[in-house]
């Protein structure tokens, strides 16, 4: 111990000098533990283009550097960064010494951390999570504390859904062409084997693609730079799961030039945080390379991970002041057990094979190509000519009764109403009866199912093949390209799962008569039984292609960077049934669309000393609407979205930089903005289409918001201040103002309107007053202040405190036209007599209450006959604070009329439902590393 204190005193404090011209620099690197040497540790003189790799030895050498004060970083995955201040003198090559390197308890933190993606913001039937981007921490103490502190309030870095971020495995863009976003579970479970990552914030530059504003995350699975060794570790929590084990070994590079990674872990739970949430993961990795020579390796990586969840519900405050926070109306009891009714099941392997090709000294060109096929499946109940079993219809509840008019006379304080009230069936049924259900399908007549279980289920098949050139054109200029391919083939169609004690199904819409209610014309009448494919079924097709090029310019005071990017994307439905609805234009392929898109950014980094830093980054692109929101009624038809486009994005970001061995700070403003976004849902809503009053103005609809435009500002804080070397402050904080910046269009489509003739019965409701409306899904003010102590014996603990504010209810856009002060039975007039401050008051965007965070974080060490053990153990909000972190608006009553009603009763039947977070919960990590 002694020895490990004089070497990083040693090393944290030496000033050497050594010539620009040929000066040979080198220095050793060991681990504090083990006294070993370390291999492939990572040497940056930072502010210059210059790198070095130690070997075997754990040695590394720069050949030649310039002269002056630098800072010299060793970095390597799993292990505390050391930034070491240097003074260079010309023609005095230099022994740097031993550089000692601790393990960062931070990636314990990381390799424990429950990706809170693995949650539903919203009942979407999409393979990918809505959630906040880059959830995982990288070295920044803001990112950390945007994923570890902020992270289970569901924080989006800057405002900005993950779509607008890029997130790769070796290169491949992991992101789905359906929606934009990754699919977290595809790899979920995988800690070990995906810890090597790279990390850009904002519209910065990456060595791997062109990105988004928002950032990119690159996992690379090589295996020969995985550290050598086996690492097990079991954990046990009380959040999404309740245990899992996991286990690692790498072998490093043998002499033969083979190196392989192995790495499997299961998690799983009976009942997670939220009441008959089951759990199932397990996780598969591999990853074999074979180097041939010094200039050709061929890395092949595997990744299996199947997940099977019980999802939970948004509930409205009426249910939850019944039942609680953690109540959850999509599970019910049967055979004395908690059957969840809506599982989403993700099982999607992926294969990749990597080609390394070091072409000379200053270039490399890595080719990808891979194969990623599987199925998701999202479950829910199906019903014909029978109740609605969700406990929470709100015919079920108090309000259904104590919001109730007759005509124009509220009697939902009559004695009458007010004793239904006390005897509404969900004070006594508040889970879904699976019992009930069996014994009315048992008691059909022919043994037709009433209720049966379906999934919405998504088989997709994506071919990938790219390549990455890196090249050092020079001493001061570095070039990134890269091409990319892709094709996508998606299967949709709902998947009979289990017919709940009948015989079968009708593959029928009992809510449209005749042939209309036909889901496939070609096959009528059909009667469905577990396993057949009814209802809708179709595909979607992709192909797209983009390529960029980057160039890095590195100087003595300046650097600065250019890159462009050019793509193309070409979209096609092929219909497999031939819906009664749409007969016309649902079976067979549709037209194909082709987005063209491009991008240009540019960046300057001003060195006023190699400590000081100013930054600046600018970025416009054209981003090709998602498959999502192109085909919004893919299910049904193969229309389009009127006028559709590509989205505009501008990003712009400064920031001052502070990087010494005890400091390192960031401040950064940001702007950026979306237009020409479009976004879809679907709903029943009451009032919406005209009539008179005899009409029925009521319709289960397809939502269209198109040039929606978005602007957010805000302001990052990250500081890390060691004051002493065993003890760590930070403190961070971002303040936004996350807003729509103009009024966009709503259109609604009305199935029950479509005929042989009028194919795309979509009625437009004009412009949706959205402007200067907050933005929902993220909190928009988040500051935290943490402290840490981490002993020379190897223990550490931590605490930090967290303030969230600014977290916003999703509003309707639908309430916000025009279409909201008109009376539907008067074809067209407007309400009489409306109250405009009353109006204001119901459409006023929902402000949740903000809320603080106190998380609590500790671990030890011991090194035992060259193996380690250890723990590592959290606990997050130690008061068990209550609080929402999203929310949105129903549109079902879509009239100033019914909504004022509704609301004014006091106890609304359609109020907003929320999300709720986690109350106090816990992490604790047991390892051993050999």
């Amino acid at each position: 111990m002694k020895k490990l204190v004089i070497s990083i005193l040693f090393v944290m404090q030496v000033v050497f000098a050594f010539a620009q011209q040929g000066t040979l620099v080198k220095g050793k690197v060991v681990d504090a533990k083990t006294q070993k040497a370390m291999q492939n540790v990572v040497a940056t003189l930072q502010n210059t283009t210059q790198t070095a790799l130690t070997n075997s030895d754990g040695i590394f050498v720069f050949q030649s550097a310039p002269a002056g004060s630098h800072l010299l970083e060793i970095n390597s995955t799993g292990y505390a960064r050391q930034i070491l201040s240097i003074e260079v003198t010309e023609g005095q090559p230099l022994d740097v010494g031993l550089v000692v390197l601790e393990e960062d308890q931070t990636q314990e933190q990381q390799l424990s951390l429950i990706t809170i993606t693995e949650n539903d913001l919203g009942d979407d039937n999409s393979g990918s999570e809505s959630t906040a981007g880059l959830l995982q921490a990288s070295r920044d103490a803001f990112q950390q504390a945007a994923a570890f502190n902020w992270g289970q309030a569901r924080f989006r870095i800057r405002g900005l859904d993950n779509e607008y971020g890029t997130t790769m495995i070796n290169g491949i863009v992991m992101n789905k062409l359906y929606d934009g976003r990754p699919q977290w579970s595809n790899w979920g479970g995988l800690n070990d084997a995906t810890r090597n990552q790279e990390f850009t914030m904002g519209s910065a530059p990456s060595d791997y693609t062109f990105g988004g504003i928002l950032g990119t995350q690159e996992i690379n699975t090589r295996a020969s730079y995985y550290r050598p060794g086996t690492r097990i570790s079991f954990s046990g929590t009380n959040t999404n799961y309740s245990w899992r084990t996991m286990a690692t070994h790498a072998s490093g590079m043998n002499k033969d030039g083979i190196a392989y990674v192995i790495s499997a872990s299961r998690r799983w739970a009976e009942e997670g945080y939220f009441d008959g949430t089951d759990y199932s993961a397990n996780s598969f990795f591999a990853s074999v390379e074979k180097k041939f020579n010094d200039k050709h390796s061929l890395n092949f990586t595997a990744i299996y991970a199947q997940n099977s969840r019980g999802k939970n519900s948004p509930n409205t405050a009426e249910v939850t002041s019944i039942a609680g926070e953690k109540y959850n109306s999509y599970w019910g009891w049967q055979d004395g057990k908690k059957r969840n009714s809506r599982d989403k099941d993700v099982e999607e392997p992926i294969f990749m094979l990597s080609h390394y090709w070091k072409i000379s000294d200053k270039t490399n060109l890595n080719t990808n190509v891979s194969y990623q096929f599987g199925e998701i499946g999202n479950s829910r109940i199906d019903y014909q000519n029978a109740d609605n079993p969700d406990p929470t219809y709100y015919r079920n509840l108090p309000s259904f009764f104590t919001s109730m008019y007759d005509g124009d006379i509220f009697t939902g304080n009559t004695p009458g109403n007010i004793a239904s009230a006390k005897t509404a069936e969900f004070l006594t049924q508040r889970q879904i009866d699976w019992n009930a259900m069996y014994d009315a399908n048992k008691g059909t007549s022919n043994g037709r199912s009433a209720y049966v279980l379906y999934e919405d289920r998504s088989d997709d098949k994506t071919w990938t093949a790219n390549t990455i050139l890196g090249s050092q054109l020079s001493d001061n200029i570095i070039l990134n390209a890269g091409a990319t391919y892709r094709r996508l083939e998606s299967h949709n169609f709902q998947n009979l799962l289990d017919l709940l004690g009948g015989q079968f199904f009708e593959d029928v819409d009992n809510f449209y008569p005749g042939s209309r209610g036909q889901a496939d014309l070609n096959n009528p009448d059909r009667r469905v039984v577990v396993g057949d494919t009814y209802g809708y079924n179709y595909k979607l097709l992709a192909n797209t292609i983009d390529a960029f090029t980057q160039f890095k310019f590195t100087y003595e005071k300046f650097d600065f960077y250019v890159a462009q990017s050019f793509s193309r994307s070409e979209y096609q439905r092929d219909g497999l049934y031939r819906n009664g609805l749409y007969a016309n234009n649902s079976y067979g392929k549709s037209t194909k669309y082709d987005f063209e898109n491009f991008g240009f950014k540019g960046g300057l980094t001003y060195k006023l000393t190699g400590r000081h830093l100013f930054s600046f980054n600018a970025a416009h692109m054209t981003k090709a609407p998602s498959l999502r929101n192109t085909f919004p009624n893919a299910r049904l038809n193969d229309n389009v979205v009127t006028d559709l486009q590509s989205e505009n994005i501008s990003s712009v970001d400064a920031s001052y930089v502070i990087r010494t061995p005890k400091l390192k700070a960031r401040l950064t403003g940001f702007y950026s903005s979306i237009e020409n976004a479009t976004e879809t849902s679907f709903f029943y809503g009451e009032g919406i289409f005209e009539g008179d009053s005899s009409s029925d103005t009521d319709a289960f609809v397809a939502e269209t918001v198109t040039n929606i435009s978005k602007r957010n500002i805000g302001v990052e804080l990250g500081i890390e201040y060691q004051i002493t070397p065993t003890i760590k402050a930070t403190a961070t904080g971002n303040y936004g103002q996350y807003t729509y910046s103009n009024n966009p269009n709503v259109s609604i489509n009305n199935d029950a309107a479509a005929t042989l003739t009028n194919t795309n019965p979509v009625v437009d409701f004009g412009k949706s007053s959205l402007k200067d409306y907050r933005v929902a899904g993220t909190p928009q003010q988040a500051y935290s202040v943490g402290l840490e102590y981490r002993d020379p014996h190897f223990w550490w603990i931590g605490a930090n405190a967290n303030y969230l504010a600014d977290n916003y209810m999703d509003v309707s856009a639908l309430l916000r036209t025009n279409n909201f002060f008109e009376d539907p039975t008067t074809n067209g007039l407007s309400f009489e007599n409306i109250d405009e401050a009353n109006a204001r008051k119901l459409l006023k965007q929902e402000r949740f209450k903000d809320f603080y965070l106190i998380n609590l974080t500790g671990g030890k060490s011991w090194r035992i006959d060259g193996k380690t053990f250890g723990f590592f153990a959290s606990i997050n909000n130690v008061f068990d604070q209550s609080y929402k972190t999203g929310g949105f608006e129903q549109s079902r009553n879509a009239n100033y009329l019914q909504l004022d009603r509704d609301v004014s009763s006091g106890t609304p039947s359609f109020g907003p439902k929320y999300f709720y977070g986690y109350g106090r919960t816990y992490f604790v990590n047991l390892y051993i590393n050999f």
